[in-house]
């Protein structure tokens, strides 16, 4: 018997390439505000905690610091008008995405998006891509009262998807994809294409390291009770 019935999915740099939309975004914010643009490596190094923490990071451009709050809320404003406008624009599906996809619905396991990632941009994003009738929750970074590396957002997951934790496995790209799923008692499976910039997935406590997708699906499907 097949150990996991439920798979659950981080977005950004896990499902979909959305780093070109978020740097148009975030650089369009930025000169607007005066500042020169950041290359897309300095603005992937400022994803995964949502898009607040985001705006705040390339405002300042050092980790740690606030700009202050007519700043923040100058940029914000006009980062969530340009986002919306450009949103899904050069996004890409990852290799491997869609036929993981096609296998693990395939094989019927419960799945669900848990990201970061704010419901106004989430949904119309997975809408754009396609992807949105694979899942039957999505679950995004103001549902919940915590984002990850909290866990509850994916005990939360979990709840909808009306499955125990030890038998769901999320699939990610981050520390705080592998430290959401450790806290919820979640199997956590990381691929290495992501943003994970500042650590090395290979350094994380995983289940396992997976190429992509499609490789996924095969190392869920042969784990057993």
């Amino acid at each position: 018997m097949t150990r996991y019935s439920a798979v659950l999915f981080d977005l950004d740099g896990t499902l979909l390439n959305t780093l070109p939309d978020l740097c148009d975004a975030t650089n369009a914010m930025r000169m607007e505000l005066g500042l020169s643009p950041l290359a897309s490596d300095i603005v992937a190094s400022y994803l995964g905690d949502g898009v607040d923490c985001l705006i705040k990071r390339a405002l300042n451009q050092q980790l740690g610091q606030t700009p202050d709050a007519g700043k923040i809320q100058t940029g914000r404003k006009v980062f969530y008008q340009r986002y919306h406008l450009v949103n899904g624009d050069k996004a890409q599906i990852y290799p491997g995405v869609l036929e993981g996809l096609r296998e693990f619905s395939g094989n019927n396991y419960k799945m669900a998006v848990v990201t970061n990632k704010s419901t106004e941009f989430a949904l119309p994003l997975l809408e754009r891509s396609g992807l949105s009738r694979f899942f039957e929750h999505i679950i995004c970074g103001d549902t919940c009262a915590n984002k990850k590396p909290h866990p509850e957002p994916l005990q939360h997951a979990c709840k909808l998807l009306n499955t125990p934790p030890e038998a769901t496995v999320l699939i990610g790209d981050s520390a705080n994809d592998a430290l959401a799923a450790k806290a919820a008692n979640i199997s956590v499976l990381l691929v290495p294409y992501g943003y994970s910039v500042n650590k090395n997935v290979h350094q994380m406590r995983v289940d396992a390291i997976v190429s992509d997708i499609q490789e996924a699906a095969k190392w869920v499907a042969q784990q057993k009770n």
